[in-house]
């Protein structure tokens, strides 16, 4: 559209000089006036001249930004994708964070906007009140660059005190109610998770669980309550068989919202009353003896004792260091789903001639075996432990170490076999041997290469 006008005033120009030109000369030539009509004439092909070049500067051959939408280019360089300041994505770091502050209006929003000006994230928050004050926890979201110390001092400027911080993972995102239906299912399937279940529940602290004593006296029962005591960063609660639950965690207070939690797991685990899944597998052996693998309890406390008979006195020495004679008293306790979670072997006949034991100790976690003398040499002890470890890594343990005698090469050999990081120390004698499990890819059957499986479910 904008061409053709343009086109055709050019055109009308140049007719209008030609007839300009030709009749100035005319004028030159035949008339008196001539040279005043030359100066005449060459100042009006100048104008013509300079208002060509205004009109074609003014409507240039680029089409009009109104038109087409286009915008005038920016005179600033374009930066490629890896330039551009608003599509870089800051690493974040997750953080639990618990803090106290004064149980008034206006202190937690004192909090929140602290965090905003650091660009700080609450993805959660969980308010513990405890009269006066009030805990507060959150799980925040920072920037990757921002250190846990900035993030400290900026709570204490908003009121906090006693702020306590520790890293995250993706585990934390799930809330609260959510993570705690979900621990009391699982404690409610197998009895011997209540204690991975309140560690869970209650982060990093360390649990023991100390038996009745006989006769209805001893520590196990002074002092605590059905309901349980709170003390401080100790809680103790009444196992269901009549021993206690001893939980600590020196860094950090229990609140009386925990203490109710961890009663409740407690008391649900009580009403349900022992239980193990009954699940089995049955395996051949290299030579063809078949074998069954299952989950023990107190019920196979007679068969583990008949197995103790059959053991020599050095099989029995090296399992559990000391006296042969202690043997058996330990076995109760170790066959007890609150103390860990124990496969036996057996064969066709219903014989028990392998024990494996995942002991929770405190905050850390053991691994035992026990194979009766004309058994061993056959690979049941590396089948086991490879169970046992996937069991460990399954519950979220770290690491498991085994205490047992530098002569004991088949324990030596079990637990090299499982292809983790392993850190060996001699302890007045004695061999520990501790495998970690953060990051490894554990098998879940040490021996699945070397035997045929087949699974029966009860």
């Amino acid at each position: 559209m904008h061409h053709w006008r343009r086109d055709v005033v050019e055109l009308a120009a140049l007719f209008t000089a030609v007839a300009v030109a030709d009749g100035v000369a005319n004028l030159v030539g035949h008339g008196p006036d001539g040279p005043a009509l030359l100066a005449v004439s060459a100042v009006a092909l100048g104008a013509t001249a300079g208002f060509h070049t205004w009109w074609a500067r003014r409507h240039g051959h680029a089409p009009p930004t109104g038109d087409t939408d286009a915008r005038p280019r920016s005179e600033e360089p374009q930066a490629g994708p890896s330039e551009l300041p608003s599509q870089v994505t800051e690493e974040s770091t997750l953080w639990r964070m618990r803090t106290t502050v004064k149980d008034a209006p206006g202190s937690l929003a004192a909090l929140c906007a602290a965090l905003a000006g650091h660009r700080v994230d609450i993805l959660s928050l969980q308010t513990h009140p405890l009269g006066e004050e009030t805990v507060d926890e959150f799980l925040l979201r920072a920037p990757g660059g921002l250190a846990a110390a900035e993030i400290t001092r900026a709570v204490a400027r908003a009121g906090g005190n006693g702020t306590w911080i520790e890293r995250a993972d993706a585990h934390d995102l799930v809330d609260a109610p959510t993570r705690v239906l979900g621990l009391a299912a699982r404690t409610a399937l197998d009895a011997a998770e209540l204690p991975l279940a309140l560690r869970q529940l209650l982060g990093r602290c360390t649990i023991r669980s100390l038996p009745a004593a006989p006769g209805g006296s001893g520590r196990g029962q002074e002092g605590v309550p059905v309901e349980g005591v709170l003390e401080d960063t100790v809680m103790r609660l009444r196992a269901p068989e009549g021993g206690v639950i001893t939980v600590e965690r020196p860094y950090l207070p229990f609140t009386p919202t925990e203490f109710a939690r961890a009663r409740a797991l407690v008391e649900l685990d009580a009403r349900l009353g022992p239980r193990v899944p009954r699940g089995q597998d049955v395996l051949t052996l290299p030579e063809g003896n078949a074998i069954t693998v299952r989950r023990a309890d107190p019920g196979d406390l007679a068969a583990a004792k008949a197995m103790h008979d059959r053991c020599s006195s050095r099989t029995l020495g090296m399992r559990y260091h000391g006296p042969v004679g202690d043997a058996d008293r330990y076995l109760r306790h170790l066959l007890s789903p609150r103390f860990g979670r124990t496969l036996a072997v057996q064969t066709p006949s219903g014989r028990v001639v392998g024990l494996g034991h995942l002991l929770w100790d405190g905050d850390e976690t053991e691994v035992a075996l026990l194979i009766e003398d004309q058994w061993q040499r056959r690979g049941i002890g590396a089948e086991l432990l490879g169970r046992l470890v996937a069991m460990a890594v399954e519950a979220g343990c770290e690491s498991v170490y085994a205490v047992t005698q530098a002569s004991n090469t088949g324990m030596v050999a079990a637990m090299r076999g499982l292809d983790l990081p392993l850190d060996y120390q001699i302890e007045e004698g004695t061999l520990v041997i501790t495998a970690r499990l953060d990051g490894a890819v554990t098998r879940a059957r040490a021996g699945s290469g070397r035997y045929d499986e087949r699974v029966a479910r009860d």
